[in-house]
């Protein structure tokens, strides 16, 4: 027999969306739930060992998926108290204000936002406070209008000052990148480690759990309960299809009915679209919420490449390298006038990183290139199209349908990039592309909107069909922007966790 339980507020998934619902909705005094189907990622010395995160892939999960050809692939995705920020960059930018609105770009166009920059204005502020994000207001000329920063910039290293310089001498305006992570006089960063795409063993990085949901459990805060190793299966609704009654929940391999008032979806734009799918009913046969016919569709994950920028005659000691960004192709920098999107530094390539490369060029000159290299994160947006999609294979299996969209700027992006590295004195520019399984911004399947008919959610994160169901995660994207998502993320999810405190208070949730 299954065992039963209740709690008003039952969120599955402990990333960055759920972990800020829990931090908002603890201060209801009701119960609250929080499922996530991994467990804690230890805080061990493999945290920084290359081999064992790059190559073997310790922490990703052991789950297979299938791309729109029926292949399998093994993608980017983690299941773990804390979610995808435990691996994440920490790089902590808002979206421009032009990325609220519907715009042209050269392979196509957005969908605009139902509130602007100026409503999530209070609300990224206190992300940036939550996460200690560091900063320098007014070096960004894209930048929206903001205040300052918690904490002051990281400081460039001397390789990355002297490019900073070079790039400036160009016209261009580089910037230092908004980080989460506790570096600085007093701060518990140790500059070297690895750190973008690792996670951190001594909690210097502003991630999900240690900036959210520790302290709540620290506290012990009496309403709020995790169970890890939870994996929830369905949902399920009263007879009417109105309301949203029970999860089916596998923890620890026995059946357990958690039963609640308010769901709160935030398990990922990937596996939340996938539960709403798998709780298809003779109420509701195409899926939870899914009216529309939207759920898992207009999928975005970013259009992403790395350059690798050397000069044969200088190495590059930095030991921390992700501390520069630059927007001057942001909103207007294609040949049509149409926007590009942004270069930062990412985290420096190591040895290790490029023995699996199939580039053979990177594997066989590995060394040489990582003592030498630079090392760029080019990103430009990935625009929604319903076609991009997450859907399930007869088998169960997650099928992830991705042709690329907005290429032409992608491309245009690059050789913009590598024209500025080589003026800048690093006349080799290497592209090293991502695959298929790269999904770490994902967002996108459960668009929000004013309109039922074209969008999944409201304003407000709730399902347009369901009275009692929230999907508090980037599925609710309309749009990808090009930069980092998850001070978005959380900006959107504090607001949505709010007005649904506010709710629950009247006696309306």
């Amino acid at each position: 027999m299954e065992e039963r339980t209740r709690f008003k507020f039952v969120i599955v998934g402990s990333g960055l969306g759920g972990s800020a619902a829990a931090h908002v909705l603890k201060e209801s005094g009701e119960s609250i739930l929080l499922l996530e189907r991994g467990d804690f990622l230890k805080q061990e010395r493999q945290n920084w060992d290359v081999a064992e995160v790059a190559e073997r892939r310790r922490y990703d999960a052991e789950e297979l998926w299938l791309d729109q050809n029926g292949r399998p692939f093994r993608p980017r995705i983690y299941y773990n108290v804390g979610g995808s920020t435990k691996v994440y960059g920490a790089a902590a930018l808002r979206f421009r204000e032009c990325d609220f609105s519907s715009r042209r770009h050269d392979g196509g166009a957005t969908v605009s936002w139902p509130f602007g920059y100026r409503e999530l204005m209070p609300y990224y502020e206190r992300a940036e406070a939550l996460l200690e994000v560091h900063g320098e207001a007014g070096e960004d000329p894209t930048e929206p209008p903001r205040g300052a920063f918690p904490f002051p910039a990281i400081a460039h290293e001397e390789e990355i000052e002297r490019l900073s310089g070079r790039l400036a001498r160009q016209g261009l305006h580089p910037f230092h990148l908004p980080l989460a992570i506790d570096q600085g006089p007093g701060g518990k960063c140790r500059k070297g480690s690895p750190c973008d795409g690792f996670p951190c063993m001594i909690r210097a990085k502003g991630d999900a759990e240690n900036r959210l949901l520790r302290p709540i459990l620290l506290k012990k805060t009496p309403n709020v309960t995790l169970w890890t190793r939870s994996y929830v299966e369905r949902l399920e609704t009263e007879e009417g299809g109105r309301r949203v009654v029970r999860a089916r929940v596998i923890k620890d391999g026995q059946a357990v009915l958690v039963e609640g008032e308010v769901f709160i979806l935030s398990a990922g734009a990937v596996n939340s679209a996938a539960l709403l799918l798998r709780s298809a009913s003779d109420r509701h046969p195409a899926g939870l919420a899914n009216s529309s016919g939207l759920v898992g569709r207009n999928f975005m994950s970013h259009n992403n490449s790395v350059v690798l920028a050397l000069s044969p005659f200088r190495k590059n000691p930095t030991r921390f390298q992700k501390t520069l960004a630059v927007h001057d192709f942001y909103d207007r920098g294609s040949r049509t006038g149409g926007p590009l999107g942004t270069i930062q530094l990412r985290g420096k390539v190591t040895e290790e990183m490029l023995k699996s490369k199939r580039n053979p060029l990177l594997r066989i000159f590995r060394r040489a290139i990582a003592l030498r290299s630079v090392d760029l994160w080019v990103m430009t947006e990935d625009l929604p199209d319903p076609g991009n999609r997450v859907a399930l294979d007869p088998s169960g299996a997650i099928r992830l349908e991705r042709r690329p969209t907005n290429m032409r700027a992608h491309r245009e992006l690059l050789r913009k990039a590598r024209r500025a590295m080589r003026k800048a004195g690093y006349p080799i520019c290497i592209v090293d592309k991502r695959g298929v399984n790269a999904i770490q911004h994902q967002c996108g399947t459960a668009r929000l909107g004013t309109d039922p008919s074209s969008s999944v959610v409201d304003e407000w994160c709730k399902a347009h069909d369901l009275e009692n169901l929230y999907v508090i995660d980037a599925s609710f994207f309309p749009s990808s922007a090009a930069v980092n998502p998850s001070l978005t993320l959380l900006a959107q999810a504090l607001r949505a966790s709010e007005h649904l405190l506010l709710e629950s208070r009247a006696g309306r949730a």
